[in-house]
């Protein structure tokens, strides 16, 4: 298969999809809609889900796991919610297929099979946890109750795209319980913030802290705070979300605590959720036309060590040069790959390290080994340098630390960039079709105006911002008086 990937500046959608499968990140699968995560996928994600977990648990979050398969009548029970996702829900209606086949051999679901209540596949848990809930809190003593489950869910999407918006996806989701108000808005924004330093620190992904807007938040959900990402097509990609869900659920299923004064309280909930689509993000943040570039942080391998040489004395002289370094790297934390396959020349597996995103490259041949030296490769900016042997892996750490910051950097300017402030709607219309980016511009606070807005545009409200100021002006649409700006953008 050629590696040759389309350029982003011909076909941005194109590019993505290939750079996907070329990776050997993920590939379509049998089920409509489902993808299958391969095994340098699944490492990312491996490796995003153990920075996660560790910052759940340092924030007092225990795992647990609940069924697949939700009720349709504790479904039903919040309505907001059921409403929200009903659209999206696979429903099991039978339990077996007939064990006679008709005349064609075709297997048929068995009438007398049905089902006395239908089940939905999850398209999300608060139902099923907030059912279990009430037999958990009884009393202030049990509260705070704070549960994340790493899981699956289902959501019977039409339109498909690898990582960004599958029927079937991977996820974490928490959801917790509280005694007051504040205490719930407390998590609600904390969880944002984790989720904000994450996509900062360990994807070198500059995010937007805010709040979205009515019509803009989660089913059933007071408030939802979310984190927006810019692409570097200049679409938007909401990567987190977390809800203040007030008593909605509580009320809904009957969650009471009694308490320190001996009265009967509904609890205070949250919910906050990240999926598999952080790698679809992290992969249009950073990547390039020659292939993926990915974070030291979050790269299952973080450096490759290509032997240049002819028969295997010399193979052996060089790994015996570079085996006490690598477990010089290993002991530091890095991971290192010693490529010495012999069905491939130094050049088709370069290229293939740089289409798979490893952030360094060192390259070793019989010459290096008499000279001491190594040839050290950058993958964000292509630079080579020679390196002494005895000093590589000091080198290479600090190598490492700056190519995560250089990352980080590099995408926090592109933002800047595409941030833009309009004050007309003709102006608010050029930026969103030429030059894409955050739009930021007052708008009048009515669903109506945000819908028209969409309709017009197909730009969405990614968020308020949680730090924008106030500032006296005109809706872009309406005329209408605004508080502050808010940020418009056509998104994924």
């Amino acid at each position: 298969m050629s590696k040759h990937l389309t350029k982003r500046a011909e076909d941005y959608s194109k590019w993505y999809n290939e750079l996907i499968v070329k990776a050997d990140l993920a590939e379509t699968s049998a089920v409509r809609g489902c993808m299958v995560i391969k095994p340098y996928g699944f490492a990312i994600w491996e490796k995003m889900q153990a920075e996660l977990d560790r910052m759940f648990k340092e924030t007092g979050h225990q795992n647990a796991y609940f069924p697949l398969f939700v009720p349709k009548s504790l479904f039903e029970a919040e309505e907001k919610n059921a409403e929200g996702f009903a659209k999206e829900c696979a429903v099991v209606t039978h339990y077996r297929l007939q064990s006679d086949p008709d005349k064609e051999g075709k297997l048929r679901v068995d009438p007398d099979a049905k089902l006395e209540e239908e089940l939905v596949v999850r398209p999300t848990s608060e139902a099923i946890i907030w059912n279990t809930y009430k037999g958990w809190i009884q009393s202030h003593r049990d509260l705070p109750l704070l549960i994340n489950q790493w899981a699956n869910v289902v959501r019977w999407e039409m339109r498909t795209r690898l990582f960004l918006r599958t029927a079937e996806f991977l996820w974490q989701e928490g959801h917790t319980a509280h005694a007051t108000k504040d205490e719930a808005l407390f998590e609600a924004k904390q969880m944002q913030e984790v989720y904000a330093t994450f996509a900062e620190e360990f994807m070198a992904m500059p995010v937007v802290r805010g709040a979205k807007s009515e019509s803009e938040r989660f089913a059933g959900a007071d408030a939802t705070y979310t984190i927006e990402a810019l692409m570097q097509d200049g679409k938007a990609l909401q990567a987190g979300t977390s809800h203040f869900l007030g008593q909605n659920f509580a009320k809904a299923f009957d969650v009471k605590y009694t308490s320190r004064e001996g009265k009967q309280e509904y609890v205070w909930a949250t919910s906050w959720g990240v999926s598999t689509r952080l790698i679809g993000g992290l992969i249009m943040t950073h990547s390039d036309d020659a292939g993926l570039v990915l974070p030291p942080k979050l790269a299952p391998i973080q450096v490759v060590i290509v032997p240049i040489y002819k028969g295997e004395d010399q193979l052996n002289a060089i790994y015996d040069k570079m085996s006490g370094l690598i477990s010089e790297f290993k002991s530091r934390g890095i991971s290192v790959k010693f490529d010495d396959r012999d069905t491939m020349r130094p050049g088709a597996k370069f290229a293939e390290y740089e289409l798979k995103g490893v952030p360094v490259r060192v390259a070793i041949g019989n010459r290096d080994l008499e000279n001491g030296t190594a040839e050290v490769a950058r993958r964000d900016t292509f630079e080579k340098q020679t390196v002494q042997q005895d000093q590589l892996v000091e080198h290479i750490t600090g190598l490492l630390e700056d190519i995560q910051e250089n990352l980080y950097k590099k995408a926090l300017d592109f933002r800047a960039d595409h941030i833009t402030e309009v004050n007309s709607f003709e102006e608010f219309k050029d930026v969103i079709e030429n030059k894409g980016g955050f739009v930021s511009a007052h708008w009048d606070g009515t669903i109506e105006t945000e819908d028209k807005i969409k309709e017009l545009t197909k730009a969405t409200i990614r968020c308020i911002p949680n730090d924008v100021e106030d500032e006296d002006g005109k809706c872009v649409l309406t005329g209408a008086s605004s508080p502050r700006r808010v940020l418009f953008a056509k998104a994924y």
